[in-house]
């Protein structure tokens, strides 16, 4: 883990992270452990517990299919009974699946693109509220993208706008039960390889040469010209989740050099 580390910010709370077993949610997870929550961290990967073996404080693994409405129902029930109810839900699990011009997509892919971005959020939004609310208040934060705008990823593009309106609509129809709902939107992101390819199938050369597009497209539309790096997502996602954001909801928070998406 690198990055700035503010030891106890976390102290008191008990924080599910999604998507964590690898990438962003890896690092977003073992920081808040670092920081003094108690972290739940959920994947389908069974790896997920070798990272929460690595945690430097309190940690807990859950393997579930986010993509259903039972796996995400098991997890946020693993979490309330692990530590006594949930204060703080980062949404993490999403990435495109293929990246290919929009004609050449076939609906399966197209199904799939939505299952993968948009369904875990919906669900486990869904799902954490009733953990919320028995504890009278509490922060979701969703990890969307900045590719709402983008070549070559629309269905995966329209899965994040949906995650951006889920954002803005809750936080609207929870602020008055004290519960705020924020988001980032993430740019291009150097991370190291990953364990679960992005697309289990493989690429075809077609595929990588609009890819080469893709990244092309991301570096040029931000003001910095390059990606990102991991630490440089993990923190806006967790000071929104902080305290320290109080004020702060239904605002999705570009991270992209400057490509507001």
């Amino acid at each position: 883990m690198s990055g700035a580390v503010f030891p106890g910010r976390f102290a008191g709370k008990v924080v599910v992270v999604t998507g964590a077993a690898q990438g962003i949610g890896r690092a977003v997870a073992l920081r808040a452990a670092a920081e003094g929550g108690q972290v739940v961290l959920v994947d389908r990967a069974d790896f997920v517990a070798d990272v929460a073996a690595e945690a430097q404080g309190t940690a807990a693994a859950f393997s579930a299919d986010l993509e259903t409405w039972d796996g995400a129902e098991a997890a946020m029930r693993f979490a309330a009974e692990t530590f006594g109810g949930i204060d703080i839900l980062i949404n993490n699990v999403g990435g495109a699946i293929r990246m290919r011009p929009y004609e050449a997509f076939e609906p399966a892919q197209i199904d799939a693109e939505i299952r993968r971005s948009l369904m875990p959020t919906l669900y486990c939004c869904r799902a954490v509220l009733p953990h919320l609310f028995a504890r009278g208040s509490g922060t979701i934060v969703n990890v969307s993208s900045n590719a709402t705008r983008g070549i070559y990823r629309v269905p995966y593009s329209a899965a994040k706008g949906g995650i951006n309106a889920i954002t803005m609509s809750l936080a609207m129809e929870l602020a008055g039960r004290g519960i705020r709902v924020v988001a980032t939107a993430p740019g291009g992101t150097e991370a190291p390889p990953r364990r679960i390819p992005r697309n289990a199938e493989g690429d075809s050369a077609e595929e990588k040469a609009w890819m080469a597009e893709v990244v092309d497209q991301v570096k040029q539309s931000s003001f910095m010209h390059r990606y990102g790096t991991i630490d440089e997502q993990v923190a806006p996602i967790l000071f929104l989740a902080s305290d320290e954001a109080g004020y702060v909801t239904g605002t999705i928070l570009p991270v992209a050099g400057g490509d507001l998406g």
